[in-house]
């Protein structure tokens, strides 16, 4: 009997490395963007955006709806943030801000390579998100959070991010 549960509990073990063995190779390659909603399809042609590290540098790094950037953040300790993010990180942490205009209202997704924190603001006042969660798999997209909001000027602060450069997006959901 103890043979036999030895055995059994053996057979247990090697169970899933042989199952992973048969599967097929779902891994994705380098640069994969499967998956992206229509919304999304400018995700892999990026441009170069500085962010701004105060608001008065909001000019020069302006998010346009539908067009995909590779923003270049700064240290969190030169960010002049227009009101404390809810996530701000620390020392060694990256930020910077953006300026949104929405000409049309609807829920809108702001899409990031890395997990960093967004404030977005419209008049000071901080927006609530609607839905967030991961990006698609086999994608580079890393994190959506979606946005309801009406025509006019909006602040993007981004917050928390590990490196120095931050691929992100804004979209309008259909």
């Amino acid at each position: 009997m103890g043979l036999a549960l030895i055995l059994a509990a053996g057979l247990a073990l090697a169970a899933p490395a042989v199952f992973a063995q048969t599967m097929p190779d779902v891994a994705c390659g380098p640069g994969a963007e499967a998956g992206l909603p229509p919304e999304l399809a400018a995700w892999a042609a990026k441009s170069p955006l500085p962010a701004a590290t105060s608001v008065t540098d909001l000019p020069k790094a302006v998010l346009a709806p539908g067009q995909a950037y590779v923003a270049a953040l700064s240290p969190t300790p030169d960010v002049t943030y227009a009101v404390q993010p809810e996530k701000p990180g620390g020392t060694v942490s990256k930020g910077g801000l953006f300026s949104l205009k929405v000409e049309t209202a609807g829920a809108y997704v702001i899409a990031l390579g890395a997990g960093a924190w967004i404030d977005v603001l419209k008049d000071g006042a901080v927006q609530r998100s609607t839905a967030h969660g991961r990006g698609p798999a086999c994608s580079t997209v890393r994190k959506m959070v979606t946005f309801d909001l009406t025509p006019g000027d909006y602040l993007i602060q981004i917050s928390a991010n590990a490196q120095a450069e931050l691929p992100i997006m804004v979209a309008r959901k259909p």
